[in-house]
């Protein structure tokens, strides 16, 4: 599986356009928090991931609960996602009925408090 084939075509162009928006604010005052566009997680465990950007590459930024009780925003590499294979040959899944208009940085605030991602 490629890191493509993890998300819906248009969740994927919305985050590489938000990508593309926040690239020359990065460091400034001006940043964007935009609201997560996808959230994605394993079927078999209590791992999740709510990505608000993604590089054309495949690096997406977003909130990351691996299910360890803490929960951080931070970048990861799709591909890495896309390899990950569970019991029964399970994968990484797009919640396709998930939708928020909360910004990703109230999501980790959220998330820290209860020491999970309660999406």
């Amino acid at each position: 599986m490629t890191w493509i084939d993890l998300i819906e075509p248009l969740q994927l162009q919305l985050l590489i356009n938000n990508h593309r928006e926040q690239e020359p604010l990065k460091g400034t005052r001006n940043e964007r928090d935009f609201p997560p566009v996808v959230k994605l997680f394993v079927p078999w465990g209590a791992a999740t991931w709510l990505l608000s950007e993604c590089d054309p590459g495949g690096i997406a930024f977003g909130l990351c609960d691996m299910g360890f009780g803490s929960p951080e925003l931070g970048s990861l590499d799709l591909q890495e996602l896309a390899d990950i294979e569970g019991p029964g040959g399970l994968h990484v899944e797009q919640d396709l009925h998930w939708s928020t208009e909360k910004p990703l940085s109230l999501w980790a605030v959220e998330a820290r408090q209860h020491g999970q991602i309660k999406a």
